[in-house]
């Protein structure tokens, strides 16, 4: 049995997101929510709102004990990237890529 939950278009670039995530992976929930709400980051918020989520969905749809319950694979892929431009010297337009991501996170009950 697993439940899963999806965020997708975060504001943060995928690569800032795996910092987080590679914190998480594998733990129980509890510690992951321990560890998410202890970590200075952006990303940190973002995934443990989806980890609660993901918990209750492996509760109310499943039937699931959330003491039992892990993170058995999280993993943020890259959304589309807005183009944006910025003026420069000399007339110019510099391009700003500001990226975007889609997290998934699955649980599973030992």
């Amino acid at each position: 049995m697993e439940a899963r939950a999806m965020v997708k278009h975060i504001r943060i670039s995928s690569r800032k997101v795996n910092i987080v995530i590679d914190l998480i992976r594998g733990k129980k929930v509890g510690e992951a929510f321990a560890i998410l709400k202890h970590t200075p980051k952006a990303a940190s918020e973002v995934l443990e709102k989806l980890l609660k989520s993901a918990v209750a969905n492996a509760e109310n749809n499943n039937g699931m004990n959330i003491d039992n319950l892990y993170v058995s694979e999280v993993y943020a892929t890259q959304g589309p990237t807005l183009k944006r431009f910025r003026a420069a010297a000399m007339g110019r337009g510099v391009r700003i890529l500001k990226r975007t991501s889609h997290v998934t996170l699955v649980v599973k009950e030992k």
